[in-house]
């Protein structure tokens, strides 16, 4: 099968091998995906970086979507020909999803509706699981959002822009964090009511100037590093912060104004959910995809052969929207 792979961290440009490798076979339990998509995620970038392989050899991403075209034992054969889109492809493995195939435990190839292309299929398992699980902490947290007010900090990004769309549709005021005009339009286009532009902006001061003084509820966070240094001062007190991501791996920040408004945070890594958390998300994502109520859009598409293109312009972090490389056709 053709395929893109690494054998050692570094650039892109430099460590990204296209060729030829052996074709999968599914195992007991296992289904084998003839992919037609592959999303590229930051985190598919800072992997291929930085992250020690522990193979010799890794085929990147784990988001992708395509047909189920073999099942091994124990698997129902009514899955051959399923439109199906995948989680944790990559995640702890050697093989994802840059290549004509990928071999999966059944679980972790999900149907994929009718209505959704498989460009967006290829942007599910990270982005909007990630978006999905942030709602339903901030939910567990605040209780119903509807009349409360949410700041989502990158709202033009990927996971921002579907917790835009949800946080929108449970009620809430949306407030959120954007680098540009053109983001902030983006951003718009999925519910936001104001944006924050936070490189000229103090992001707590707007937010104060935005609720007339009172703070927001909730904070989604995708900056830790940035965000514990503003908190205290955007969230109103025994408000919260869910936070899925940071800049930087350590760091300080005053304790005594968040114990003193008896603030909360919630950390989550969308890769390690629990597994009813896992099943309950993956079941609200699909019922939103089935109802046509999660716009995926996608900023550019790459093939294969430039899957080293695809993962700079992640890492040029100009596009708005998903990235996505195009494996095959239907």
């Amino acid at each position: 099968m053709k395929a893109v792979w690494y054998s050692q961290n570094g650039p892109a440009e430099q460590v990204l091998t296209h060729g030829e490798l052996p074709t999968p076979q599914a195992g007991p339990g296992e289904v084998r995906v003839r992919l037609l998509t592959s999303g590229v995620n930051p985190s598919d970038v800072k992997s291929r970086r930085a992250r020690p392989l522990g193979e010799p050899r890794i085929v990147p991403h784990s988001d992708g979507a395509g047909l189920i075209d073999q099942v091994g034992e124990g698997v129902d054969r009514a899955r051959l020909g399923e439109r199906v889109w995948t989680w944790n492809a990559q995640w702890q493995r050697a093989m994802g999803t840059a290549a004509e195939y990928v071999v999966l435990p059944q679980a972790q190839a999900v149907r994929l509706p009718e209505g959704t292309d498989f460009a967006a299929g290829a942007c599910l398992g990270i982005p909007a699981l990630t978006a999905v699980q942030a709602m339903v902490w901030a939910e567990r947290l605040a209780g119903d959002l509807r009349g409360q007010r949410v700041l989502v900090v990158g709202a033009a990004s990927s996971v921002g822009h579907c917790i835009t769309q949800l946080a929108r549709q449970a009620g809430a005021e949306v407030l959120g964090t954007v680098g540009s005009a053109e983001r902030a339009a983006h951003a718009q286009a999925a519910g936001l009511h104001a944006p924050i532009f936070y490189k000229r902006e103090s992001v707590p001061e707007r937010v104060r100037e935005l609720t007339r003084g009172q703070g927001v509820d909730v904070v989604i966070d995708m900056d830790f590093s940035s965000t514990a240094e503003w908190a205290p001062e955007a969230l109103k007190p025994h408000g919260t912060v869910v936070c899925y991501g940071s800049n930087a791996l350590e760091q300080r920040f005053a304790y005594r104004p968040w114990l003193f408004a008896s603030l909360g945070v919630k950390f989550f890594l969308v890769y390690e959910l629990q597994p009813a958390d896992r099943i309950a998300a993956i079941a609200r994502l699909n019922g939103l995809l089935e109802r046509q109520a999660l716009q995926m859009p996608i900023g550019a598409r790459f093939s294969l052969e430039a899957t080293a293109q695809s993962h700079l312009a992640v890492e040029g972090g100009q596009v708005i929207g998903n990235v996505v490389v195009d494996i095959a056709t239907t």
